[in-house]
Formats: structure tokens, sequence, C-alpha cells
């Protein structure tokens, strides 16, 4: 998986408290500085299978920094042998989560097969693979998050595309934006593989 390194972004105490409230009064869980509350609040939801809103990290990984690099090869298949996917309800875009192996078991931070709305990609997506190599990936960035929030790293594709546009790509679409977990259908979508049409966000990434 490809790991995007950016600078953080800091905000002022009156701004970081006007986006918890409006983060309430839309549904989403409120904004924590912490890493292990937020993530045993979302573990609840994935239990229970109900729909829930959150603020989260995304980046993208592009067909040509895979693991291994220039495949689409992915370490949980669900619907597919192969990262891809469209984005819509029945064909969700690939999504990698971090992961940590203790005592040769790896445990995912989100099961394979947990579903995702991406709201500034209109995009669905669902868990196949990991984000994070070597022997104990849960110290690596994928694991730990970013801010306190839960990271995910989405699958661009890219394989008809340059190096220079997937990264720019992946560049555009990276940083904290609101993400639904197992979400309903009927959502909109902009349906295609996120390089090969244009890498459409939709709405400010901050």
């Amino acid at each position: 998986m490809s790991t995007i390194w950016n600078s953080i972004f800091r905000k002022t105490a009156v701004a970081a408290a006007a986006l918890t409230v409006m983060s309430m009064c839309a549904g989403m869980l409120p904004a924590q500085s912490i890493n292990n509350n937020i993530k045993s609040q979302l573990d609840q939801f994935v239990r229970r299978g109900t729909e829930v809103r959150f603020e989260g990290y995304l980046t993208g990984y592009s067909y040509w920094d895979n693991t291994p690099p220039g495949s689409a090869a992915i370490a949980r298949p669900v619907l597919r042998r192969q990262a891809g996917g469209t984005g819509t309800y029945n064909d969700p875009v690939t999504i990698a989560v971090g992961h940590a192996i203790r005592r040769g078991r790896q445990t995912l931070d989100f099961p394979a097969g947990t579903r995702f709305y991406i709201e500034r990609l209109r995009k669905y997506a669902i868990v196949e693979d990991v984000c994070g190599d070597g022997h104990q990936p849960q110290n690596g960035p994928c694991h730990t998050g970013k801010n306190g929030r839960p990271w995910l790293d989405i699958y661009i594709g890219g394989k008809r595309n340059s190096v220079r546009d997937t990264e720019r790509c992946m560049n555009r679409l990276t940083g904290m934006q609101p993400i639904r977990l197992n979400p309903r259908r009927g959502y909109p979508v902009a349906r295609g593989e996120i390089s090969a049409s244009g890498c459409q966000v939709f709405g400010p990434v901050s």
C-alpha cells in the first residue's frame, strides 16, 4: 500500500468547537484527539451492522505503488480476486485498512467485507486489502490513525495512467472527510475507476 505523508493542518480551538457541534447535528461522531474511543465506538456499529457517519482520514493507493508494485493484488478478497470496483453499492471499490500481527495472528482494524460510503468521492467501498507492511504493521500510520481518526486507503486504479497522474490523484483526495460505515443503498454515485474517471472530488477535503 502507499503511505502518503502530508503535513498536519492545525485548526484553531474555535474552528474545532464549531466542527464538533456541526458533526453532532449531522449525526457524525464528534471529533476526538485520542485513538481508542472512536475505534471502540465504531466497533459496536460494525458488530450491529447499523449505519453511522464519522470523520476519517482517507488516502489512496494505485496500481503502481501497490504491494507488489505494478499489480492489483489484494490480501483479503471478498467480491473479486484483484483490487477494483466502480463505486456502486453492488460493485464497491476495494479499500485497505490498518491491521496488526500479534503472535502470528493477523487482525484487521475493520473486518474484510465491511462497507463504507465515501461522500466526497461518491463511492461505495469494501474492505478487501490491508494497509501497512512488515512483521509489525500495527506500528505504522494506517493502524494508529491520523490525529485520532481511522485511516482508510482506497484503491484508485491507474494501470492506464502514468505514475505522476496517479500520484496527483492520490494527493487530491487525501485528507479528513466524512465517511459512512455500513451505508444503506441509494447514495449518489460517480461510477467508474477513480483514476480513470478524472479523480473527481465533490466538495473540499481538509
